[in-house]
C-alpha cells in the first residue's frame, strides 16, 4: 500500500480551510498534514511539513499565494501546488501557471473535484477546472513561438543553470542571455525559473537534445 498524499491547505479564512480539511480527511489515501493562513507561513514550515500537495489560496496577509509559490517551487521544485481561488478570470490564472502551479480550482467546486485535482497533479499532470481551462484556450494558440535559439536556452535555464553558466556554455554574452532570458519569459507568458522549469517539462523541451533545437 501507497503511503498517503500528504496535503497541506494555506487559506487565510479558517471555515474554508476547515471545510476542505473534512472533506479530504474522508479519504484513505489523503493525509492533511496542516493549514496554515499565510504564505510566509507555507514558506517557513514546507521543510518541517514535507506537503507532497499544497493547496494555496490566491490573496492572503505577509505574502500571497503567487510569491509564496514561487519561493516554495526554488525550495522544493518536487512540490505540486494547487491554487484554489474565488477569481475565475483568465488574468489570475495564467499568472498562478506562469508562477509554477500545476493546477487551478475555484472554491465553489463539487468537493469530490478537489479530490480529483490532488490525484491528478500527483500524476504529474496539470489540472485546471472546467471555467479555468476555457479561459485559457485563446491565450495559449495566440502564443508566440520560441526561435531555436531561445529554446536551446530555455533548456539550458530549465537544467538550473544560471545566466553566467549558460553565457559560457554557448560562448555569448551575460547580457545576451538575459535579453533571450526576458523574451522567453514574454512570449510564453511566464515571470518565474520555476514557470520556465516546469514549461519545459510540461513540453517536452528537457526530453530533447541539442540537435531537436
Amino acid at each position: 500500500m501507497t503511503d498517503p498524499v500528504r496535503v497541506l491547505i494555506v487559506d487565510d479564512h479558517p471555515m474554508v480551510a476547515q471545510g476542505i480539511q473534512s472533506i479530504l480527511e474522508t479519504y484513505d489515501d489523503v493525509d492533511v498534514i496542516g493549514t496554515l493562513g499565510n504564505g510566509q507561513d507555507a514558506v517557513d514550515r514546507a521543510t518541517e511539513l514535507q506537503p507532497d500537495v499544497i493547496l494555496m489560496d490566491l490573496n492572503m496577509p505577509k505574502l500571497g499565494g503567487l510569491s509564496a509559490t514561487e519561493i516554495l517551487l526554488e525550495r522544493r521544485p518536487d512540490t505540486r501546488i494547487l491554487v484554489l481561488s474565488m477569481h475565475d478570470s483568465p488574468e489570475y490564472i495564467s499568472s498562478a501557471l506562469s508562477h509554477g502551479a500545476m493546477g487551478y480550482i475555484l472554491k465553489d467546486v463539487p468537493t469530490d473535484e478537489i479530490k480529483q485535482a490532488i490525484d491528478t497533479v500527483m500524476r504529474g499532470e496539470r489540472y485546471l477546472c472546467t471555467g479555468a481551462q476555457g479561459s485559457l484556450e485563446p491565450k495559449d494558440s495566440a502564443r508566440e513561438a520560441l526561435t531555436g535559439r531561445e529554446q536551446t536556452i530555455l533548456l539550458q535555464l530549465a537544467q538550473g543553470k544560471s545566466n553566467k553558466e549558460v553565457a559560457l556554455a554557448l560562448d555569448i554574452s551575460v547580457r545576451t542571455v538575459e535579453t533571450h532570458r526576458k523574451n522567453i519569459k514574454r512570449k510564453l507568458g511566464i515571470s518565474s525559473t520555476a514557470g520556465l522549469t516546469r514549461y519545459a517539462m510540461e513540453h517536452g523541451v528537457l526530453q530533447g537534445t541539442g540537435a531537436d533545437l
